[in-house]
């Protein structure tokens, strides 16, 4: 299996670099035998640290599979979310995979492949005494800087209506903003949140913002087409071969 993955691979990447002499990023990648990808390393089940402080998640393991198939390593690099494109642009990461939701900004700052997960947003509260969005009204709201949360938040009539809204690094962080107190509610996306809470074994009630359904993408240079292309067909042919579902599988029993 090993060998004819191996075969298919040379193929592809042929396919890809010709015609591409202008683009060398599919080259670049291969001539240093690495695949740099940014992410938020706190963000279950995406990405995040296990016990041993080693990175894992559902996009990690995604990306090992294609960068098997690549024939490179898989580096990972932690980053502040809030400058993702910065760190796209400046050449530290090769790609950003970790959970990234597509917005029309994000489609012009960057070069996405095709979404590969849908999503949606969540208001998660501490109990159901605000288990209706009318209770919501005048609270303090939490939600992580730089995401499209915090987009959909500024739309919403909630966000319109709350009290202020708290801006966290991290998911996490605005969490356990949640509970011990210091915000009232948490505006994210359910991936994160359903995982969140079922690890950690709480008793929050979530809330579906209905009508923020999202779809989840890679997101590339804006030159790098040749990268960008080998990457959304071999994402594409594991959900043909079924690796793709036996990793969601993992992830999300599902």
């Amino acid at each position: 299996m090993k060998n004819l993955f191996a075969v298919l691979s040379v193929f592809l990447m042929s396919a890809f670099l010709v015609g591409c002499d202008s683009d060398k990023s599919l080259e670049k990648v291969l001539s240093k035998g690495e695949l740099v990808i940014g992410l938020d390393d706190s963000y279950p089940p995406m990405g995040f640290r296990d016990e041993n402080g080693n990175i894992v998640g559902f996009d990690i393991d995604l990306a090992n599979e294609v960068c098997a198939r690549l024939g490179v390593k898989l580096k990972t690099k932690p980053i502040s979310w809030d400058a993702k494109e910065q760190e796209l642009n400046s050449g530290n990461i090769d790609c950003i995979w970790n959970g990234m939701s597509v917005d029309s900004s994000r489609a012009v700052a960057m070069n996405l492949s095709d979404p590969y997960l849908k999503n949606s947003m969540f208001f998660v509260v501490r109990d159901s005494s605000l288990a209706n969005y009318d209770s919501l009204k005048d609270k303090v709201i939490a939600t992580q800087k730089g995401s499209t949360s915090q987009t959909f938040l500024a739309a919403s009539e909630v966000g319109k209506s709350a009290r202020e809204v708290v801006y966290f690094d991290d998911n996490q962080m605005a969490l356990a903003g949640l509970e011990n107190g210091s915000v009232d509610v948490v505006y994210l996306d359910g991936v994160f949140a359903k995982y969140w809470i079922l690890k950690n074994h709480k008793e929050f009630v979530i809330l579906e913002d209905v009508g923020s359904d999202e779809k989840l993408a890679i997101g590339f240079r804006k030159g790098d087409q040749a990268l960008r292309d080998a990457v959304n067909e071999i994402v594409n042919t594991m959900k043909k071969d079924g690796r793709f579902v036996n990793i969601s599988m993992k992830w999300f029993g599902k």
